[in-house]
This record gives C-alpha cells, sequence and structure tokens, in this order.
C-alpha cells in the first residue's frame, strides 16, 4: 500500500508540475506574439508594456489578454473594434506552451531546460516572423550567438569547443552556399539573416547540430518547395523563406538528433 500511495503522490506532483510549466509556456508565447510582431516594424517590446490591438492600436485589457483564453471568450475579436485577431496568437501560445512541457520530459526541471526553452522561444520567433516579413531580425541572431555560446559552458553538450566550432560551421556552411550560389548565378539565392540563424544554432547544438540543421531543413524544404510549387503554379519563380526550415531542423536535432544519428549508422 506504501508504494501505491508514494506512486500516487508522485504521479499528481509531476502532473501539478507539467500544468504549471504548460501554462508557464502560454504566458512567455504571449510575450512571444509581442516579439512577433513589433521587432519587425521596429517597435520597442517593453513599451508600451500592455499588448495593443493589431487592429485599430488600442491597450488590451489584463483581462482580455489572458493567453488562449481571452482569444476564445472574446469570440476571436477585438472588444474595441471588433476585428478579427489571427488565429497565430493562440497558435504561437500553444506551441510555446506545448514546447516547454517537451523540454521538461526531455531535460528535466534543470538549468538545460531554460536554456533550450529560451532558444527554442527565439526560433519561435524568428520562424514567424520570416513567414511573415521574409527576413531573420538581427536584434534576436547577434545577440543570440554569443548569449547561447555562453550559456553552453552550463550545459552538459556540446561543450564550448564544440559550441565554438558550431558558430563557425553554422556562420561558414551557409555563408559558402550563398557566395556559390552567387558566383554561379550571378542572384542572391540565401539571406544574410539565415546565415547568422545557423550561427546561433550551431552556439547552442554544436557542428554535430549544424550538420544535422543542414541536412533536415534542406530536405524538408525541398519537399515543402516542389509541393508549394505546383500547387501555387509559380515554379521556380516561388520564393520560400528557409528560417523555418532551419529552426525546424534545430528543434528535431535537439529532442531526437542523437537517436537519429545512431539510429542512421547502426542502419548503416
Amino acid at each position: 500500500m506504501g508504494d501505491i500511495f508514494g506512486e500516487g503522490i508522485g504521479f499528481m506532483i509531476n502532473f501539478v508540475i507539467q500544468i504549471f510549466i504548460f501554462l508557464f509556456g502560454l504566458c512567455i508565447g504571449s510575450f512571444l506574439n509581442v516579439c512577433i510582431y513589433r521587432l519587425p516594424i521596429s517597435k520597442s517590446i517593453a513599451s508600451p508594456s500592455r499588448s495593443i490591438c493589431p487592429g485599430c492600436g488600442s491597450m488590451i485589457r489584463f483581462y482580455d489578454n489572458i493567453p488562449v483564453v481571452s482569444y476564445l471568450l472574446l469570440n476571436r475579436k477585438c472588444r474595441h473594434c471588433g476585428c478579427i485577431i489571427p488565429f497565430r496568437y493562440p497558435m504561437v501560445e500553444i506551441l510555446s506552451g506545448l514546447c516547454a512541457i517537451f523540454i521538461l520530459n526531455k531535460f528535466g526541471l534543470s538549468i538545460d531546460f531554460f536554456v533550450y526553452f529560451i532558444f527554442i522561444s527565439s526560433l519561435i520567433v524568428v520562424t514567424f516572423i520570416d513567414l511573415d516579413h521574409r527576413i531573420i531580425p538581427d536584434a534576436i541572431t547577434l545577440p543570440g550567438i554569443p548569449i547561447f555560446f555562453a550559456l553552453s559552458f552550463l550545459l552538459s553538450e556540446p561543450d564550448w569547443i564544440n559550441s565554438a566550432l558550431g558558430i563557425i560551421a553554422g556562420g561558414g556552411s551557409l555563408l559558402a552556399i550563398a557566395w556559390t550560389y552567387n558566383l554561379l548565378t550571378g542572384k542572391e539565392g540565401m539571406g544574410g539573416g539565415d546565415i547568422k540563424l545557423l550561427a546561433m544554432i550551431g552556439a547552442l547544438a554544436g557542428w554535430k547540430g549544424v550538420l544535422f540543421t543542414i541536412f533536415v531543413s534542406s530536405a524538408v524544404g525541398t519537399i515543402i518547395g516542389i509541393i508549394l510549387m505546383i500547387v501555387t503554379r509559380k515554379g521556380m519563380k516561388l520564393a520560400v523563406p528557409f528560417g523555418p526550415f532551419l529552426s525546424l531542423g534545430a528543434v528535431i536535432y535537439i529532442f531526437f538528433g542523437t537517436d537519429l544519428i545512431n539510429w542512421y549508422f547502426n542502419f548503416l
């Protein structure tokens, strides 16, 4: 009986922690929406401190800014002007909450959890800004490179040497690809934002993570690109942002990279 009671208490504690972390992720997701909206238009993410309606610019009251819940209670509309609030807002909040849960289950409630949650939150912001505006803001990637390099000293893997090699491999590899493409075609095939983003990814994922990210993002990007070219009938004229695919590749590496690499070599 004692063991069963102990297991029940342990389950309840774990369940409460999971709920708390999910709610924490939702709240951070609300802040990520602020970053996604304001960074591309060069607005401060700190002032005004309260969120505003993207339609009329009215300040949103605190009880209308509860992640996901307010979106549902207000029937997707602004209380002031009645404009439809894009579904992307609760989607980002839910995505942030789910990522928090996945990271918790992967690394436990540790320093690794907070480091990787900050990292993936940055990738979420990059992804949606790149989808909306076809840019990757330097405000995230440039400080992200030294910040995640410094944070690598707190992690067991990668160590700081692999982190430094990841920065070099990440920035250098895409720079070489972009330079070669430009030399052969006379056109810019990859923006500088992608290069800085991969350098930031390398700072936390190391050089192995960079290689994995390039392989996965290229494969997924090629498949999605072909599908979009067929559906939109734009052919080679279709411009597809690469930042979301780099972000996806990095996230897959964090959660499954080691297992997938080991499976691949065992398969060979």
